[in-house]
């Protein structure tokens, strides 16, 4: 090839790209691809070849997936579907919920967690709090999902984050919506006024606050005061969901969800992160099965079809209700396959044009 440099092979690996050298030709020391023994070649092109195999896999699974979201559209059909996995559904005891002296910490009357899978608070004269462990081994992913907190509550919910030792917390809904209040203020609003929660021995400090076009990222300090130990938590707040049914393009939301995994919070290293919404059940399923879809999705390496459906209904198995309404169920298939499509690296994925915001 004369003095042509060797090609450098490009191969998407994610959200980057990994450079394989091709040695073809002499080439030279100074070359950007610089010669490599033949058994070096051999193995990145095995590299290659796996990535390309898996990349395959998971396009096809995202075609399967369009396919079917197309066909559900074409149909009109998303509200049978919804009202079959809601008849799929199984229920389970949640009589902690009811006693008298709980009825109190619920913020609606038909949404109580399960028995089973609450989350029990510790060395507390009252263990309960209207929140759920939900898990997906597979995804290797445990969330706590919960409601807003109540005035009441705020204190459970600051001693839940500290004895689960959460990461981040993960807030889909605006204090007031719609002329309701959806959730008390939690957190302190300016760095020179802490809250302190007395009963349950917490102080909470506002360390930094980030705010972004369509959510806003704040980094509290947790501080337990019989011991002086402090921690900071994340608190990602999602603000420009609408006050009715789901956001328009799934974009805007992918970056959000892609901006919580980014810091690590959602991983094994750290206690489940704590999702809540209103009621935590609609926008905070929506959040957890698109999360955990596309993470099971990156995770198969061979063209298995992705059962939406099946993993909504297993995570409905740890608390009731998830994804309220047929928009928030179709919804969540744009959300798996359009971020489906960014992980693979499709340039026309809208969330691109987002980066920046």
């Amino acid at each position: 090839h004369g003095g042509e440099e060797p090609r450098c092979v490009r191969a998407r690996y994610g959200n980057s790209l990994k450079v394989t050298r091709a040695a073809e030709g002499a080439g030279s020391p100074s070359s950007p691809c610089q010669q490599l023994e033949v058994g070096d070649e051999v193995a990145d092109c095995q590299r290659l070849s796996s990535n390309l195999l898996a990349t395959a896999a998971i396009m096809s699974v995202i075609a399967t997936i369009e396919q079917e979201f197309q066909e559900v559209d074409d149909a009109n059909d998303w509200q049978p579907r919804y009202l079959d996995i809601r008849h799929q559904s199984s229920d389970h005891p949640h009589k902690v919920a009811k006693y008298a002296e709980n009825r109190n910490r619920n913020r609606y009357r038909d949404v109580s967690p399960y028995d089973h899978s609450r989350v029990i608070l510790q060395n507390s004269d009252n263990d309960y709090i209207n929140a759920s462990l939900v898990v997906n081994e597979e995804a290797q992913r445990t969330y706590i999902l919960t409601q807003g907190p109540l005035p009441n509550t705020c204190c459970h919910f600051w001693l839940m984050i500290w004895q689960q030792k959460t990461k981040a917390v993960v807030m889909l809904n605006r204090i007031v919506e719609k002329d309701s209040v959806k959730c008390a203020q939690y957190w302190p609003t300016k760095q020179e006024e802490p809250m302190l929660f007395r009963e349950t021995g917490f102080c909470v400090r506002l360390k930094s606050e980030d705010v972004k076009s369509y959510y806003t990222v704040r980094q509290l300090q947790l501080e337990c005061i019989d011991t002086g130990e402090s921690r900071i938590i994340l608190h990602f707040h999602y603000t420009t969901w609408p006050d009715f049914g789901v956001p328009e393009s799934p974009a805007s939301f992918l970056n959000f969800l892609f901006k919580v995994r980014e810091s690590g919070s959602l991983s094994s290293e750290h206690g489940p992160a704590v999702i809540h919404c209103s009621a935590g059940i609609g926008r905070s399923g929506t959040f957890s099965l698109v999360d955990t879809c596309l993470i099971v999705m990156e995770k198969r390496n061979d063209p298995f079809h992705v059962d939406i459906k099946q993993i909504l209904l297993n995570m409905r198995k740890y608390r009731m209700g998830l994804i309220q309404t047929p928009d928030q169920l179709r919804f969540s298939y744009m959300a798996v396959i359009e971020g489906a499509k960014y992980i693979m690296g499709d340039s026309t994925m809208q969330v691109n044009t987002l980066s920046a915001f």
